[in-house]
């Protein structure tokens, strides 16, 4: 008789503890079970003299984590539960903070797609990715807006690159991940199993993870960024004061090198909530006088609203159960946000 795998795999060899994200059919989407298990064992690990480094990786190649399962939490809310998606959140945030603050090192070993609370899991560790991975921050397709920690981590990187990427969820290729800040090396696309052996002659000691960390940098990839070409371009426009703003100067531009680029990030916000690309703006506004701290809190604040007053339910509905692919936004249009209406998410938010 079969029984279910568990879903997070951990084991110990040459002190390194290795979590594994155990769902490859789900692409690793993280559910609860998931987010308790990779903490219980944390936890465990942390007075635990046998365990001198962590590292989190996924079983399968096609996906380091696709995010938190979504569609469990709309199918819990549609049947009456409104405490679930809460639950989660507050949990998935708390394990993503311990990893921040984990005292030991923690190596997130990434391949394939990294997406939502796969970049939550990894944006506290030292990042590793292969070159064919791709990150990024999707929530505004289904209505949501990026969180894990996203309103901290996108808000600190440079010029107005937080904004482009959490207004439009553009998934990133992992050159543009490392020339943006938000993966630290890449290695070849079977240059996985090489990093592990490595990591086995570690034998968990510090000075010689640094020495090791150290060298993976230097022999790490530097692959062409096609992101970095398009900065002027981002921070012109994506520095805007509102969502509107940042449409009218899109549409204005005409610079032959960036115009099909500007064409190309308009007809990807058409696709998007327009209110969830708005409080996306306005969350990151306020992340970057926040500490990491806060910013889970502010985000925390905005999710005990969202599946009632904001598209979440909507665009999980059209994109994942009905497939569709037509939602209907509470907000019809960039032209139809209201202000007020948006600053009411962050009322009776103190930090």
């Amino acid at each position: 008789m079969s029984s279910t795998p568990p879903s997070v795999l951990a084991e110990i060899r040459h002190r390194i503890g290795y979590l594994t994200l155990n769902r490859p059919e789900a692409l690793n989407a993280l559910n609860l079970d998931m987010v308790r298990l990779l903490q219980a064992q944390l936890d465990l690990w942390l007075a635990s003299t046998d365990v001198r480094v962590v590292v989190i990786r996924a079983a399968g190649n096609r996906a380091f984590s696709v995010g938190g399962d979504v569609r469990v939490l709309y199918e819990s809310y549609q049947a009456g539960d409104t405490e679930a998606a809460e639950t989660f959140f507050t949990e998935e945030y708390a394990l993503d903070l311990l990893i921040h603050h984990y005292p030991k090192p923690i190596i997130a070993l990434v391949d394939g797609y990294v997406l939502g609370g796969g970049m939550g899991l990894a944006q506290g560790a030292l990042t590793i990715a292969t070159r064919r991975s791709r990150l990024g921050m999707p929530e505004t397709a289904i209505g949501f807006f990026p969180d894990v920690g996203a309103s901290y981590f996108l808000s600190r990187l440079p010029g107005a690159l937080g904004a482009y990427l959490g207004v439009t969820g553009l998934q990133l290729s992992a050159a543009d991940a490392r020339y943006a800040g938000l993966l630290d090396i890449v290695v070849e696309d079977d240059g996985v199993a090489a990093v592990e052996l490595a990591l086995a002659g570690l034998n968990g000691a510090d000075q010689v993870f640094s020495m090791f960390e150290r060298q993976l940098r230097e022999m790490g990839l530097a692959p062409e960024s096609e992101l970095e070409q398009l900065r002027p371009a981002i921070d012109r426009h994506f520095a805007a004061a509102n969502l509107r703003d940042i449409r009218d100067s899109l549409r204005s531009e005409q610079h032959p090198a960036w115009r099909g680029w500007a064409e190309q990030t308009l007809a990807l916000m058409e696709t998007r909530s327009p209110l969830a690309m708005a409080v996306t703006l306005e969350l990151l506004a306020c992340g970057e006088q926040l500490s990491l701290e806060e910013c889970f809190a502010l985000e925390l604040h905005l999710d005990k609203q969202w599946f009632e007053h904001g598209d979440i339910a909507e665009g999980v509905r059209a994109l994942l159960v009905d497939k569709d692919k037509q939602p209907r936004w509470k907000v019809a249009s960039i032209d139809q946000l209201d202000e007020d209406r948006i600053k009411g998410f962050f009322e009776g938010f103190d930090s």
